[in-house]
């Protein structure tokens, strides 16, 4: 999950994402070269977050959890780097679909694993099979320059079958795939439930949410085609009563 969320790799420390502080020695492959930071997104939480969780409460272990997976998911490349998931066991289910195993997740990132569609090809707004994990991340960092951050809830059931809600949210300032920014929030709430095993590493993630609630707003503005397209056509009619 944190989809879209902002990073800037100069390896500082974070006090949401396990796993960062104690690798800058470690034989860890990062995907740009060094940990990441999450300084932008961070605030972005801070100054948004509905919740507040006591330190050491389930819902700050599980919302922290979360976050250190889509750390590791967007930054390491290997699997056999990875501390929050069990890699042979891993699975992810997104809204009934198929499940997606650990190196299919790896491989096409969370933004393409998280908005999937059946719908006919005319019908998407988003196309995640023509993407590849690079551009997915790519738009929505454009998409949402201070990042799209995310937060637990509510938590319904303690480990080993966590079951939680949750909420996404971050502001339109960027173009979305030609689509002019309108600087709004943007946010959504969805379901799931983790499966852990006995060391607290994730064997299944299932997510529920209308992935409709974020794309509507990233394509609710005008495309750049389409005012291009306006203002041509207005310029070439011109005006009727002037006299050249």
């Amino acid at each position: 999950m944190n989809m879209g969320s902002k990073e800037e790799v100069v390896g500082a420390k974070d006090k949401y994402r396990s796993f960062l502080d104690d690798e800058g020695e470690s034989n860890t492959l990062w995907r740009h070269g060094a940990p990441p930071t999450y300084h932008d997104v961070n605030l972005l939480f801070e100054q948004g977050r509905t919740k507040v969780w006591a330190e050491g409460s389930l819902e700050e272990i599980v919302q922290n959890a979360i976050k250190s997976w889509e750390m590791e998911l967007s930054h390491k490349i290997r699997l056999q780097d990875f501390k929050t998931i069990n890699p042979e066991k891993f699975k992810l289910f997104v809204n009934g679909r198929e499940g997606l195993n650990a190196e299919e997740t790896l491989k096409v990132g969370s933004y393409n694993a998280l908005l999937g569609s059946s719908l006919p090809k005319e019908l998407k707004a988003y196309r995640s099979e023509e993407e590849t994990f690079e551009s997915s991340h790519e738009a929505f960092r454009s998409a949402f320059p201070r990042g799209f951050a995310w937060e637990v809830i509510q938590v319904y059931s303690g480990p080993p079958h966590i079951a939680f809600k949750f909420r996404h949210w971050g502001f339109f300032e960027g173009p979305f795939k030609g689509h002019v920014p309108n600087g709004n929030m943007l946010h959504f709430y969805g379901l799931a439930t983790l499966k852990v095993d006995n060391s607290l590493k994730v064997e299944e993630v299932e997510v529920y949410y209308d992935p409709g609630e974020l794309l509507g707003g990233l394509i609710s503005g005008a495309h750049t085609e389409e005012k291009n397209n306006t203002k041509i056509s207005a310029a070439s009619q011109g005006c009727p009563f002037s006299t050249k």
